[in-house]
């Protein structure tokens, strides 16, 4: 049976975080994820968080990075940080407006993705970027996510983010051919689902998205590592609800995997 590793993105309990973070990943720990992923440090430091994670048990999926961190200056105490943290996966959680105007916006950012790469690789850590619906919206008679993708090394991790391809108005086909065309490279996927009635007021396996079929297409060609699960809207309170639920579903459909 596939054993993915199975984590938490903690922008799911982003109001949580922001008042008692390491009383969150205690909660993610009893709950039975295999790691989180970062959006955000909230002020501690690397040692902090690893330190809180090595007494839960909790292994360290990623970590959504801005691109002004991984520039210049910043991007040294980025990788220090990263390093002391453990984490060798480094995502891009999207672009400002003012880098993905044009196609050659999008092309030179596909540039900067393979510089960074060569970068992180010899720190033993790896890029990637998180697509959210504007990759699925022509530049130039193209779409962005293929801009990037089909520009970029083979070391350049894609992370798809199921929910935010729904609701572009992609069908899980589509996500499907999608991780065809860059097998090997999906290492992590955001699991969120989608309902067009309810948005993303929806848990795992209660809108839209085919996932038996998803997730076995992501076995066979994605390379993924990591499911990593993401609610930003809670249809049952309080919020760790809803995240319990959707878990409890995503290990039931993932265990129906040969």
């Amino acid at each position: 049976m596939t054993r993915w590793r199975i984590g938490l993105q903690l922008y799911s309990l982003r109001e949580e975080m922001s008042k008692d973070p390491f009383g969150v990943l205690k909660q993610v720990a009893e709950v039975d994820f295999d790691g989180v992923e970062f959006a955000g440090f909230h002020g501690k430091s690397a040692q902090e968080w690893r330190e809180a994670l090595e007494g839960l048990g909790l292994q360290v999926a990623g970590a959504h990075i801005g691109v002004n961190a991984l520039s210049g200056e910043e991007l040294n105490r980025t990788l220090e940080f990263n390093r002391t943290l453990g984490n060798r996966n480094i995502t891009v959680p999207g672009l400002p407006e003012h880098m993905r105007r044009t196609k050659e916006d999008w092309l030179n950012f596909a540039k900067t993705l393979n510089d960074l790469s060569g970068e992180l690789g010899k720190r033993g850590m790896r890029i990637g970027y998180h697509t959210h619906w504007v990759e699925y919206q022509p530049v130039g008679g193209e779409w962005p996510f293929h801009l990037l993708f089909g520009n970029t090394k083979r070391e350049v991790a894609l992370q798809v983010d199921i929910g935010h391809a729904i609701r572009a108005g992609l069908t899980t086909g589509q996500v499907i051919d999608l991780v065809r065309k860059y097998q090997g490279r999906v290492l992590s996927v955001h699991v969120k689902d989608y309902s067009k009635s309810k948005g993303y007021n929806v848990v795992v396996g209660e809108g839209e998205v085919e996932w038996p079929q998803l997730l076995s297409d992501l076995a066979k060609y994605g390379g993924t590592e990591w499911l990593i699960l993401e609610q930003e809207e809670y249809p049952y309170k309080p919020p760790m609800e809803s995240i319990r639920r959707g878990l409890k579903n995503l290990r039931d459909l993932a265990s129906t995997l040969g």
